[in-house]
């Protein structure tokens, strides 16, 4: 755990937030914690980064995937046919 005050914290914020990012508990004080105090923390990061691309050859669809059954077809058409 890594204590500052506002001075300190201002003359070394790099540091301080670098400590903070690696999961150290960094509290800045003001007047020796009298009055204020606010503690540093890492913000949470997704546990997976997304690859775009990652799955690119991977899945294979048929070669009819984007073909309607014949009943579907009847459906929809006998549905424009009726009026609203």
């Amino acid at each position: 755990m890594t204590t500052a005050n506002v001075h300190q914290a201002k003359t070394n914020l790099s540091k301080l937030l670098n400590a903070a990012a690696r999961g150290d508990k960094v509290i800045i004080t003001r007047r020796g914690g009298n009055i204020t105090q606010f503690m540093l923390t890492p913000l949470p990061t997704h546990k997976y980064r997304i690859l775009f691309g990652a799955y690119k050859d991977k899945i294979k669809f048929a070669p009819d995937y984007d073909k309607a059954d014949q009943e579907i077809t009847e459906m929809f058409e006998e549905s424009a046919k009726k009026p609203l």
